[in-house]
């Protein structure tokens, strides 16, 4: 690794491209700090003002939400990524219909709480609402969801409602910032990660000398370069997982990383389909999320790997191979049609090679060319020679 005359060459030019490009997305900054407080409430005010009126006409109230499940509501932006169309469907939640008086309550619920959060200046977790009444949500699902169906609704970024995530990702690498409360983060420090906070917007003096950041699927992965000092060793570098399916929080903070340090980040994620949706998930967004694409996609990610063409040109014993499932060939075929692999072709001929050899593959099979082949070949040779795509 130390023989190489320039580490980071290719990732230095990566880096000046990416710079070409900032001034585009740049201009796309999310718009969170424009809504106040005073505002927020005024917006509750108003909902609550429209079920008032539709009671003293004698009419059943009723709530419209916005769609959040549909992709004929969807408008895809290779700057932005997946965002939700100005003019998108909405499904009507009825205060006189069975099936949908409980989730009219929980909506109302939720909304009091929120005002009165926003009113005080104080911020709950999901689950603090979810224990404040069980028996009307039934599950902490339910919370989620409807959090999510109001911040839509109100047209506020979710963490403006003082509405806060417990996360679930966790960050290592060379990188020190500060909590709102004045707590300092230190990620260097130890083989234990850091837990990715749950208010990033409150982060503030992010101080970070690394080249590039890579967010690494599975927790299993992360670990294995923690214990290999994959950050110290070979680069200066940042690594995050959202262990699987990203939560909000660590999508939130891989953009704040890529709005403060504008350097490359790359993908690690299993070749299989689902490892390919996550990646998806950071570089573009989701269906559920797209509200708020301006302030979670990162459309500059790279995939760095495993690629399907990694199988074959790396020799992976076949042993490490597994059978694509029915439900990865549906999965597989349902990207493809994904409006952002149109930009893409180079995934495209991917996802194209998956779909010819029916095979995936786990990060850890290339532990069967060799135990370290992962952080020791793998990796340092990927980044020197720029093999992500």
């Amino acid at each position: 690794m130390m023989g190489y005359p320039d580490p980071f060459s290719e990732i230095d030019k990566l880096r000046a491209q990416l710079l070409n490009n900032v001034e585009v997305m740049t201009t796309n900054q999310p718009v969170e700090e424009e809504i106040s407080n005073r505002e927020i409430l005024t917006r509750i005010e108003n909902i609550i003002l429209g079920i008032v009126t539709s009671l003293s006409k004698d009419e059943a109230p009723v709530l419209a939400l916005p769609n959040r499940s549909s992709w004929a509501n969807i408008s895809f932006d290779s700057a932005i990524g997946l965002q939700m169309s100005s003019g998108s469907s909405v499904s009507t939640i009825r205060s006189d219909c069975p099936s949908s008086v409980t989730k009219f309550a929980q909506i109302l619920k939720i909304l009091s709480a929120i005002y009165r959060l926003v009113q005080s200046n104080s911020y709950a977790t999901k689950r603090d609402i979810y224990y404040n009444n069980t028996q009307l949500f039934g599950s902490q699902t339910a919370v989620d969801s409807i959090v999510d169906d109001i911040s839509c609704m109100l047209k506020v970024p979710r963490r403006s409602l003082h509405v806060l995530a417990t996360s679930k990702g966790l960050i290592a690498g060379d990188l020190r910032y500060m909590e709102e409360d004045g707590t300092r983060i230190d990620c260097h420090s130890s083989s234990a990660a850091v837990a990715v906070s749950s208010n990033i917007s409150g982060i503030k003096n992010i101080v970070s000398s690394a080249k590039f950041i890579m967010i690494v699927e599975k927790d299993a992965t992360f670990q294995r370069l923690l214990d290999d000092h994959f950050c110290t060793k070979l680069w200066p570098c940042i690594i995050i997982t959202g262990k699987g399916v990203p939560d909000v929080n660590s999508r939130l903070m891989v953009r704040k990383l890529w709005d403060t340090l504008h350097i490359p980040i790359f993908a690690l994620v299993d070749a299989d389909p689902h490892g390919i949706e996550i990646m998806c998930i950071y570089k573009y967004g989701s269906v559920a999320m797209s509200f708020e694409a301006h302030s979670l996609t990162v459309p500059s990610v790279m995939w760095l790997g495993l690629l399907p063409s990694d199988l074959q040109r790396l020799r992976v014993p076949k042993d490490a191979l597994i059978p694509l499932t029915k439900r990865d060939e549906s999965k597989l075929s349902s990207l493809l049609k994904r409006p952002y692999l149109t930009s893409q072709p180079d995934w495209q001929k991917e996802m194209e090679l998956m779909q010819q050899t029916r095979v995936k593959a786990e990060i850890q099979s290339l532990a069967a060319i060799a135990p370290d082949f992962l952080t020791s070949i793998y990796l340092p040779n990927k980044l020197h020679y720029g093999g992500w795509i």
